[in-house]
């Protein structure tokens, strides 16, 4: 059957315990996993150094340690408002106060429509990555997005923040810096890449 792999990110999640640990350590937070409770949510995560000093340390690999909190199912977690709408997620990193949060999705207007509802709850979210499958008697086959959808003026955005690192995770550039180097304002920059976004997406849609 087809399937998607998307992999989104915010910048500074509100009130997110997970992100505000990665703003002080030089490596990303990884391992992001949590169940509920009587008493509400209890959330681990793994860090390869000793900057969550503020978290429960709850056991010692050598190499990462794994840390606890408690938080309320308030409805205010970015990766819990992502599993109401499509499932677990697949994977959560983060990183300087960003999240990156992998997820496997079957419909794609169901995750364009997502990312819209993100967005409105959480501030902008990027789609930083994305391949589709398509199932066949040969078995699985990737199907790589068609950039003609395109606009030069979009694909030249699209191509030189790729170029600059934009889209790697650590980020090597930021939207201020991709802007600088197209000569428009980042929020020029920002409007460019959703409406891009949103076309590859569209694209897609379009074969189902």
């Amino acid at each position: 059957m087809p399937g998607i792999r998307a992999e989104l990110s915010i910048d500074d999640p509100s009130g997110c315990p997970v992100a505000d640990a990665s703003r002080s350590s030089d490596v990303p937070v990884r391992e992001v996993r949590w169940s509920d409770t009587a008493d509400g949510t209890v959330e681990q995560f793994a860090l390869a150094d000793d900057a969550a000093e503020d978290f429960e340390e709850v056991f010692d690999y050598g190499d990462r340690t794994v840390y606890e909190f408690d938080r309320d199912p308030d409805g205010s977690c970015f990766c819990e408002a992502i599993e109401e709408r499509l499932g677990p997620v697949a994977e959560v990193i983060a990183r300087d106060g960003t999240l990156r949060v992998a997820v496997h999705a079957g419909d794609v207007d169901g995750l364009r429509e997502l990312i819209g509802d993100l967005g409105d709850a959480f501030g902008p979210v990027r789609l930083e990555y994305l391949v589709q499958t398509e199932a066949d008697e040969a078995g699985a086959e990737v199907i790589p997005v068609d950039l003609d959808r395109l606009t030069d003026r979009q694909r030249e955005v699209v191509s030189t923040a790729y170029e600059m690192g934009y889209f790697d995770y650590p980020r090597e550039a930021n939207a201020t810096e991709v802007a600088a180097a197209l000569g428009i304002k980042p929020s020029t920059f920002s409007e460019h890449l959703a409406v891009a976004q949103s076309k590859l997406l569209g694209e897609l849609l379009d074969r189902h």
